[in-house]
């Protein structure tokens, strides 16, 4: 993956080791039996990418983040000067390819935020970045999703297993309603409210998987969406990871125990 999570966990005394992983099933709201996979994972092996106590090892607009009792915060304010575009912190130590990425997250109910990875940076636009980024919103209407910043936007609701198949037409004609409207929706994991109910008020757990072209996204170890991205034109198979902060809102949005580990 990246050479400098290899030295991290090295001064840090891990051992690289294979998750366990743990599969169940849930039924859907509606009564429908609908296959809900389910992770558990010993934690050797992941890095931490947050010390706890600053922000070294990233890079962003500081008015807007800082730390806080332990966590990693973003805030807007009724007196702070309003977000004119998306704005990200940044993690300046790699641009993963495959690996899983856990952290804790805690979000106002206004909040609109998300975890951005395999990504680049924007031209002309201070600290923003395009690719694929989990959602996270405080009203958790979308929280779980896959959204393509600046690229092919919505490319699985939450609840969601698509195939992302090879197109040859731009994103500007296929992003359609902010929906990439040629995802081919193979199966579902549950409704968008029985899963909605598997996440909590205050803190909850999320992880990323980044496999090849599998991404996957879990919120309190359920999954949330699951991706197989066979196009070749628009996908990415590795770049930055960021937190975002959405423009628009006045929100505060948490972050803590950031980690993350190559997968072989």
């Amino acid at each position: 993956m990246i050479k400098k999570i290899k030295q991290l966990a090295g001064l840090f005394g891990f051992a690289i080791l294979t998750g366990a992983f743990v599969f169940s099933s849930c039924n859907s709201a509606d009564g429908n039996t609908a296959t809900t996979e389910q992770i558990s994972s010993d934690s050797a092996g992941f890095v931490s990418i947050f010390d706890g106590t600053t922000l070294n090892g990233w890079e962003s607009d500081t008015a807007v983040w800082h730390v806080e009792d332990g966590a990693i915060v973003g805030q807007v304010t009724p007196e702070s000067t309003p977000l004119k575009t998306n704005t990200f912190l940044i993690w300046k130590d790699g641009t993963p390819a495959d690996f899983e990425l856990t952290a804790e997250y805690e979000i106002s109910a206004e909040g609109n935020s998300g975890i951005q990875y395999r990504s680049e940076k924007v031209e002309g636009v201070p600290f923003g970045l395009r690719g694929y980024q989990m959602d996270i919103d405080g009203a958790n209407t979308y929280t779980g999703q896959n959204y393509e910043e600046r690229a092919r936007c919505i490319v699985a609701f939450r609840g969601q297993k698509v195939t992302l198949p090879p197109v040859t037409d731009s994103i500007s004609k296929l992003a359609k309603n902010n929906v990439w409207s040629v995802a081919v929706i193979n199966n579902s994991l549950g409704n968008r409210d029985s899963l909605k109910a598997k996440i909590n008020a205050g803190w909850n757990t999320c992880r990323i998987v980044a496999k090849g072209n599998h991404l996957q996204h879990y919120i309190n170890d359920v999954l949330m969406c699951d991706i197989t991205d066979d196009d070749t034109t628009n996908r990415k198979a590795s770049g930055l990871i960021g937190l975002q902060m959405h423009a628009g809102h006045i929100m505060k949005v948490s972050f803590k125990n950031i980690k993350i580990k190559e997968i072989k």
